[in-house]
């Protein structure tokens, strides 16, 4: 009994890389934040500490791993980019006018390659053909588009 008194460090150490080991079969992360905390209580047994002073250490560095940790951990893992599919990719690219775009006569723009339907975003807006826009909206075949002003009021250009 007077060994293990003398190194607890151990028991320590092998409880952490007992969780380490059971975490490679849950993927959870949850059994991996505990053996923290028991790697915790081997560093303060090693320095020697009392054990209720190790275990109230280790519980605490378990808690804190689980509550400030993982949460953000998970969400990384299990987060991914945000995949934009079909004509949702092109709202936010520009496009050249190819025929006029009013609303009352819906106009012909290139987007990516393709002449598309367009419509101007704001209805009070006449787009001469040769002009740059931006795609604010799909719907449908028809594209909304907004001019794009290359020089802002107010530039220092």
């Amino acid at each position: 009994m007077e060994w293990l008194g003398d190194h607890l460090w151990a028991g320590w150490l092998a409880l952490a890389i007992a969780l380490g080991a059971a975490e490679l079969a849950s993927l959870d992360l949850i059994l991996l934040m505990l053996a923290v905390g028991a790697i915790t209580g081997a560093i303060t047994a090693g320095i020697g500490l009392p054990i209720v002073l190790q275990i109230l250490i280790a519980g605490g560095a378990s808690v804190a791993m689980l509550a400030l940790v993982r949460p953000n951990l998970v969400k990384k893992l299990h987060g991914g980019p945000d995949l934009q599919l079909g004509h949702g990719k092109l709202v936010g690219r520009q496009a050249m006018v190819t025929e006029d775009v009013t609303s009352l006569a819906p106009g012909r723009v290139k987007l990516a390659g393709e002449i598309w339907t367009a419509q101007p975003y704001d209805d009070s807006l006449t787009i001469k053909a040769g002009e740059t826009v931006e795609v604010y909206a799909i719907k449908g075949a028809t594209v909304f588009v907004h001019p794009v002003n290359p020089e802002l009021p107010g530039s220092l250009t």
